[in-house]
C-alpha cells in the first residue's frame, strides 16, 4: 500500500547545535535505510512556507495568495512517498525518521489505482 508521509516541523523551531549537526546525517541514514528496504519511493525537502503560493478558483475568479493555504504553527517541510505492506509498517518507518523527535510525521494512504 502506498502512503504519503508529510514531514512537519513547527515554524521557527530552534535546534541545539548538537541537534542541528545531527539532523542532516541522521536523515541521510534514514533515507539510505528506507531506500535499502525498498519502502521509500521518493522524497524531498520543501522550501519554507513563506515561499508557498496558494491557488483557488471561486465563482470563476482566480485567487492567488502568497503563503501557505493554512495558518498553522507546524509547516510541511518535506514529504516521502512510501510503499509499505500496511499501516503498521508505515508507522514504524515514520517513527524512525529523525524529525519525529522534534516535529510530526503525518501518514496518509493513497487511493488504490
Amino acid at each position: 500500500m502506498r502512503y504519503l508521509m508529510l514531514v512537519c516541523v513547527e515554524e521557527g523551531v530552534e535546534l541545539t547545535p548538537e541537534q542541528a549537526a545531527e539532523m542532516g546525517p541522521a536523515t541521510d541514514a534514514w533515507v539510505r535505510e528506507m531506500d535499502g528496504r525498498g519502502v521509500r519511493v521518493r522524497g524531498d525537502r520543501l522550501r519554507p512556507a513563506s515561499d508557498a503560493t496558494t491557488v483557488r478558483l471561486r465563482d470563476q475568479e482566480l485567487l492567488v495568495v502568497d503563503g501557505p493555504f493554512a495558518e498553522t504553527k507546524e509547516q510541511i517541510a518535506g514529504f516521502d512517498l512510501l510503499e509499505c505492506s500496511d499501516l503498521d509498517e508505515a508507522i514504524e518507518v515514520a517513527s524512525r525518521h529523525p524529525v519525529a523527535r522534534i516535529g510530526a510525521l503525518e501518514i496518509r494512504p493513497l487511493f488504490d489505482q
